[in-house]
């Protein structure tokens, strides 16, 4: 199948220090000598200069390392290019870590000691110990989140364990602050047991507000995430699933908006029956899908196929108990024929532009897989109404941090003890309402990372949600109580 030219990306950008001839045409020459290799020239800065030697610091991205050391080479084959230092961009971003703890109050003398430490401090041990929930109200507890891993499906990476999942969470923990105020912390177990995985995080539980899994792979984390919401009293979030459920169905709503078309009219077709796909099923089918066919690696799922019936795992099982009322069969090629929407959080290179043409008129193509997607965006932007994908340089990013920050901002001013699927799809429903009607296009159904009133209106949503959600939880209590049969006394 054709593959996606891969193009420089700022992820793979370098920093070349370097002195060169003060020729008029010594900073050209080496531009187009950056150029004529496949890089990008970002940044070019004269850092001194002298009667006949220039130093420069030049910046380009580069497809990989292997082609940044190329771009290096044609530098250094520029006449009078000495080159000097050469600085990865992304590694020296992670240098030491991207996170830091500071405190919040100024420890200037031996009062603020002992209003900050001993002996002051052990009045609010104290009065957390009389009310525990005074823990929300004193210490870091009501603004602070968990993000836990196991390090078994790091990004697409695989199961490279807790210490290479290590600079993910502690970005995740990043974008927490950045985009919600929320304290996060990485926490990396060094064991891929559930039972181990579960007892970890119910220990450790007394410090947060919430806790978000990330990075855990299927069927797993299902087990680890189902545990820990009936075990814990404060709001699990599996942002695998959840949060790549909230951004595709925002995302979905738009673009059926674009093509004139309703979410219980359309046929769906899905490609991946993992963790993020489960997720997104089941959150369509709360929103009001009706016609969805799911196909994984063995072809459509249904409840007749041998791998289900003999042994299949009960996610499987569940997906095929609740979709393809039709009875399809056979390939996800085959499925796809007439379709209206396609999704995928699978494979790469798994279709062809020529499959995406069997669709319906008007079709969607969300084509999620990273880094590399189900189909080449450019081959199905051809066939297709509307394409998305989950990478940063095309149009209509399909990315968690649209999500995950909003979604615990209202889960934490709620005080919210869980997380239901009245609040995911209130999420979702804001996140697509942020893209207002003289807004929408093909090109733009879902908004920016940085726009200012994302994580805002989806953490007001999620608030309003997760409180009703108290209410009820609360009246369903007390009309439970009230209703208890009180023996008549003698």
């Amino acid at each position: 199948m054709r593959r996606m030219p891969a193009a420089p990306s700022v992820s793979n950008s370098i920093t070349v220090r370097l002195e060169l001839a003060a020729r008029a045409t010594a900073v050209s020459e080496l531009t187009t000598a950056i150029e004529r290799s496949g890089g990008l020239v970002t940044g070019l800065d004269v850092t001194a200069s002298g009667p006949s030697r220039l130093r420069v610091d030049v910046t380009a991205a580069a497809r990989d390392s292997s082609h940044a050391d190329e771009i290096v080479e044609a530098m250094r084959a520029v006449e009078g290019v000495q080159i000097g230092k050469v600085s990865d961009r992304t590694f020296l971003v992670h240098l030491g870590g991207k996170l830091k703890i500071e405190s919040k109050v100024p420890i200037r003398n031996r009062d603020d000691l002992s209003l900050i430490y001993t002996p002051g401090v052990a009045r609010i041990c104290t009065a957390i110990a009389e009310n525990p929930d005074d823990a929300r109200r004193l210490t870091i507890k009501r603004n602070t989140v968990a993000v836990v891993t196991d390090g078994s499906a790091v990004l697409g990476l695989g199961n490279l364990g807790p210490l290479a999942a290590l600079p993910v969470m502690e970005g995740k923990a990043a974008l927490f602050k950045r985009f919600a105020d929320i304290d996060a912390f990485p926490i990396c177990l060094d064991t891929q047991d559930t039972d181990e995985i579960v007892a970890a995080v119910k220990a450790i539980a007394p410090v947060f507000a919430g806790i978000n899994l990330e990075d855990i792979s299927a069927p797993r984390c299902f087990e680890v995430e189902a545990r820990l919401r009936e075990e814990l009293d404060i709001p699990v979030f599996h942002d695998d699933q959840h949060g790549t459920a909230i951004v595709a169905l925002a995302a979905l709503r738009n673009a059926l908006r674009c093509v004139h078309k309703a979410l219980p009219d359309v046929r769906i077709v899905m490609s991946g029956a993992g963790a993020a796909g489960t997720a997104i099923l089941k959150l369509l089918l709360k929103a009001g899908a009706r016609d969805v066919v799911v196909a994984d690696f063995h072809g459509v799922v249904h409840a007749d196929r041998e791998d289900i019936v003999d042994n299949g795992h009960d996610n499987l099982r569940w997906i095929a108990s609740h979709t393809n009322e039709r009875g399809l069969t056979g390939t996800l090629r085959e499925a796809l024929a007439g379709a209206d929407v396609f999704i995928g959080v699978s494979a790469p290179h798994i279709l062809t532009g020529e499959d995406i043409e069997t669709m319906a008129p008007g079709a969607i193509v969300f084509a999620m897989a990273n880094p590399e997607p189900e189909v080449d965006p450019a081959e199905a932007a051809r066939h297709a109404a509307v394409v998305a994908t989950g990478r940063s340089d095309f149009a209509n990013q399909i990315n968690n941090v649209l999500a995950f920050p909003g979604v615990f901002r209202g889960l934490l001013d709620a005080a919210s003890t869980s997380v239901t699927d009245d609040v995911l799809l209130a999420a979702a429903d804001a996140l697509a309402g942020v893209v207002t009607d003289d807004q929408l296009n093909p090109a733009y159904i879902v908004p920016s990372v940085f726009h200012p009133d994302v994580t805002k209106v989806v953490a007001a949503a999620v608030e309003a949600a997760a409180l009703r959600a108290k209410e009820a939880a609360a009246g369903a209590a007390g009309a439970e109580a009230g209703s208890e049969v009180v023996p008549i006394e003698a």
